[in-house]
């Protein structure tokens, strides 16, 4: 229970008090519930959207997409924003980090932020609002499976930070029954449809880990959250696709 409420800790704004000693190694093995605290905050956006599905599409994507920055406090998008001003253009790996930790964020992290926020905003829009729910759910569960997936894949390439421990105790085990649940979630809401549909939002969460390793060596906590971003944008792309 306690690692389940780190996750949700973690990746909501939701008022989690855990009592107790937090051992290190709880951090990494809270990743197996990063795909449940997923589900809570797809839960949240699809009620969300049903709640406002009464107004013009254009509005209930307006609160959805108020809504995800509510409920994660914006932490991905944050980690987006340093993500691309740190590997914009060709810098060392040393350089690159010390970017990424500034708190002031340049003009290609401003451009990351907004695109996709409008891309996010475009698809809430164009989905249709039978099948949203289901795709709010999806995209919420998936990328908390990414995140995961991120930190068992990839080093931490500084001595210290935040994602330290997540990716230092990370159990392929944990890993792997998290992906079993988020496939099941999938199952659910996309039926047969969802075995390519898992397949395929796979391959860009591959491609950006791999692209963190070669950059930096591995994996921080800004990487993280723009591999989180991306598997959003990517679920709720190719589900427009592959649902209709």
């Amino acid at each position: 229970m306690k690692k389940f409420l780190i996750a949700l800790q973690f990746l909501t704004t939701l008022p989690v008090k855990i009592k107790g000693e937090i051992k290190d190694e709880y951090y990494g093995r809270a990743l197996l519930y990063f795909p449940l605290a997923g589900l809570v905050i797809g839960i949240v956006l699809a009620l969300t959207a049903s709640i406002f599905s009464f107004l013009p599409n254009l509005v209930t994507g307006a609160f959805i997409l108020l809504a995800s920055i509510l409920i994660t406090g914006g932490m991905h998008l944050d980690g987006l924003a340093d993500t691309c001003d740190g590997f914009y253009g060709s810098q060392s790996k040393i350089r690159i980090l010390e970017i990424m930790r500034d708190s002031s964020v340049g003009a290609m992290g401003i451009i990351g932020v907004a695109a996709v926020l409008i891309i996010k905003f475009t698809l809430f829009v164009t989905i249709r609002h039978e099948l949203l729910w289901k795709v709010l759910i999806m995209s919420a569960v998936f990328s908390r499976w990414a995140q995961a997936l991120a930190c068992n894949m990839a080093l931490y390439p500084r001595k210290e930070g935040k994602a330290i421990s997540f990716i230092k105790y990370a159990k392929k085990k944990d890993v792997v029954l998290a992906g079993l649940f988020t496939a099941v979630i999938f199952f659910i809401m996309a039926g047969i449809k969802a075995i390519p549909l898992f397949i395929v939002n796979t391959v860009p969460v591959l491609l950006m880990i791999n692209y963190s390793k070669r950059k930096i060596g591995g994996m921080t906590g800004d990487t993280i959250g723009a591999t989180s971003e991306i598997a959003e944008l990517a679920v709720l792309f190719f589900s427009l696709i592959v649902l209709g």
